[in-house]
């Protein structure tokens, strides 16, 4: 990876305030809270349809807020188009994952180093020997930052050939060859064994302490948020209900009855 830039310890990563989102008549997110410090291991949970995936859509670009502000590192991204804020310093893994099925791990991870690739489209189209050197220049970085994950010995492979935990580190580890400085997680345990899940969890710590990250992750397995997670964000029906350390979060009786409905809290 190339170096990534100073920061400045003062500002937080990410800011967002007062972040709304409506489709047509619907309140999807309403009046949307959230800093994350730097180099800082957050999480945003809820409810299915709490609204939280909506949130990460307007964080990455894909949607525009209806009204709110959004900071990253003290600049404010409303909008930007997406490939503008990966750019930036954020990138991104999706609750459904989104590699390229057919082509090889190598070529899944070497996609996201071409944006700085160095040449432009007539190099390509003739394939000179400016072409050539970029691309073997990428091909290395990309077997490299493929060594660090421990995915070397399955380069070759296809994509779609893979275990579901694999197919899963190998996304993360594209998003990550985008050099961003903050990393969110769609439900990176989805679809998860337990043996699997644990491997994430030391991932994903690794990744952070690694490559300096700041990393904001929406889950449904609790085992991982209470795990790893600093601080916990709380959503319901697109508004935060909570905020505090997983100890907190584990005894709030809003979050429980969100979960489990009204009258959980007293019975747990």
């Amino acid at each position: 990876m190339s170096p990534t830039p100073a920061i400045d310890p003062e500002i937080p990563t990410l800011h967002i305030r007062g972040l709304t989102k409506f489709f047509g008549g619907l309140r999807a997110v309403s009046e949307f809270d959230l800093t994350v410090g730097n180099g800082e291991l957050a999480g945003l949970i809820g409810p299915n349809g709490a609204g939280k995936t909506t949130v990460f859509n307007m964080i990455s670009g894909l949607y525009l807020p209806t009204h709110g502000d959004i900071y990253f590192q003290g600049e404010s991204t409303v909008g930007m188009e997406p490939f503008e804020i990966t750019q930036l310093g954020i990138g991104r893994t999706f609750q459904n994952i989104r590699l390229f099925p057919s082509l090889t791990v190598l070529d899944n991870v070497r996609i996201a180093y071409h944006p700085h690739a160095g040449y432009g489209m007539f190099d390509a189209v003739v394939r000179n020997r400016k072409f050539g050197t970029k691309e073997r220049e990428l091909t290395e970085r990309a077997q490299d930052f493929l060594a660090i994950f421990k995915l070397e010995r399955i380069q070759h492979e296809l994509a779609k050939n893979l275990p579901y935990g694999q197919q899963r580190r190998v996304e993360i580890a594209r998003a990550l060859a985008s050099n961003p400085r903050l990393l969110l997680l769609d439900e990176p345990a989805a679809g998860m064994n337990p043996a699997e899940i644990v491997t994430l969890m030391e991932l994903i710590h690794f990744i952070r302490d690694r490559f300096d990250l700041t990393i904001l992750l929406i889950e449904h397995q609790m085992r991982v948020v209470m795990g790893i997670c600093e601080h916990i964000t709380v959503m319901d029906f697109g508004e935060v209900i909570a905020r505090g350390t997983p100890k907190e979060i584990q005894g709030n009786v809003r979050c429980i009855e969100a979960y489990l409905g009204k009258g959980a809290a007293s019975v747990a």
